[in-house]
């Protein structure tokens, strides 16, 4: 089972867009996957169709009462299912101040969950809070997405220096998968420049001791796209909202990718950093 946070510090680059897409995408090459909505705005539950509140337990329920995961989860497509979040985990990390290997409890539920599965993402709090501290420590990998923005690099070396502090000291297994480069537009040479620079931050950082040793960035870019902005309205993956569009093209390459495939053939050439699709990127 590969357990996979979804991270990073800073809102607004596609990390929620990301879990459940990769997810549903997963779901749809057979793999039996969960997600885990630990952000208490619950915009992951929001996007599969879930109204916080209203449809039933949450994660707040599992972290602070001890509630299993088998009485929170719900099956949302074929091989698709959700822990979904509540807007009291908010209060979790006060709730949570006084309890002995309170950082280890989202760990010791999913070792005793019955259920089994092929892939679980974690889709974190844009924060490092007590909440992003659990599902690194349950965590075999990190996904971290990124917007192919100057500044986006200042914040991946805090985000770094958290997961290796993690790794060093709570979860030996702890990795870097990767980074999904989202919000994508080929078209400018600013992009390129960036993406340049990622490459060259992990190359010179390499280090068999570094949970980032093996970090990749993938091929598969996250284009813009307006469908995956509307999708969420509708509570639907961009997979039912919209399986023809380049949303769902993008996020079932990065599956596939994320898998150990090659990615759409509108990606493989997308090794060398800059490198614009073969074909137009614009929005559909």
């Amino acid at each position: 089972m590969r357990r996979i946070a979804v991270l990073n510090q800073k809102g607004g680059v596609g990390k929620t867009t990301t879990a459940v897409n990769l997810a549903a995408a997963l779901a749809l090459a057979g793999q039996r996957t969960q997600v885990l909505d630990l952000d208490p705005q619950a915009h992951a539950s929001l996007h599969l169709g879930l109204t916080p509140g209203r449809s039933g337990p949450s994660l707040y329920e599992g972290l602070t009462e001890g509630l299993p995961l088998s009485k929170i989860r719900q099956t949302v497509a074929t091989n698709l299912s959700i822990c979904p979040s509540h807007i009291d985990l908010a209060g979790a990390e006060l709730e949570l101040l006084g309890t002995v290997g309170r950082e280890v409890i989202l760990r010791d539920q999913i070792t005793a969950d019955s259920e089994s599965f092929d892939y679980i993402l974690m889709d974190c709090p844009p924060s490092l809070s007590v909440l992003t501290l659990n599902a690194l420590c349950a965590a075999t990998e990190v996904l971290i997405p990124l917007q192919a923005h100057f500044l986006a690099l200042h914040g991946l070396s805090k985000l770094l220096e958290t997961v290796n502090l993690v790794s060093k000291r709570v979860n030996r297994e702890l990795k870097v998968g990767g980074i999904v480069l989202c919000l994508y537009d080929a078209g400018t040479r600013h992009g390129g420049e960036v993406i340049e620079d990622l490459q060259a931050f992990f190359e010179t950082r390499r280090d068999a001791d570094a949970p980032w040793g093996d970090a990749q960035v993938f091929r598969t870019r996250i284009r813009r796209n307006i469908r995956l902005a509307e999708c969420p309205s509708f509570g639907q993956s961009i997979f039912d909202y919209s399986p023809s569009s380049r949303g769902a093209e993008d996020y079932a390459s990065l599956a596939a990718e994320i898998q150990g495939q090659e990615p759409a053939a509108i990606w493989r050439g997308a090794k060398d950093e800059g490198e614009k699709p073969s074909v137009d990127a614009s929005a559909a």
